[in-house]
């Protein structure tokens, strides 16, 4: 299952970030997982939200750039080596991963990583064929 994702470009000054969290906030929407990278230019962040589009709008009304990406949260063992075993399927189906960022909270003994891939869908298929079921929508906001 693919999640969709919003990556918020900001400018590279002081208060940005704290503009678009005080838009979320004051809409009550909560930060599911998220990260931050910058350029010279501008900083990305990547967010996680349950309710994407209401947060997409919240964040366009308070004057922030926003696109929507398809990403795959994935569950990896925790333990040396499960990253690593995720990278040999992905890297012998010719996969390009074009970033990648954990969550902060683990599932049990499984950690759970974000994956942007060039190709969600061929990525998904690969994942699947080799019983990697990446965590959908419903999975991923109705836990305990």
């Amino acid at each position: 299952m693919k999640i969709h994702q919003l990556s918020v470009f900001l400018e590279n000054k002081p208060g940005q970030l704290r503009t678009a969290c005080e838009a979320l906030t004051k809409a009550r929407i909560n930060l599911v997982t998220l990260s931050l990278a910058d350029t010279a230019q501008f900083g990305i962040l990547r967010l996680i939200i349950q309710d994407w589009r209401k947060a997409k709008t919240v964040l366009e009304k308070a004057g922030c750039v926003v696109k929507v990406t398809e990403v795959l949260a994935i569950e990896v063992a925790d333990r040396p080596g499960g990253l690593a075993q995720i990278l040999e399927i992905v890297d012998r189906a010719g996969l390009n991963i074009e970033y990648m960022y954990a969550f902060a909270e683990k599932r049990g003994d499984r950690a759970l990583l974000v994956f942007r891939f060039t190709d969600p869908d061929a990525a998904l298929q690969v994942l699947q064929a080799a019983s990697i079921n990446p965590i959908g929508t419903v999975e991923l906001f109705n836990r305990p």
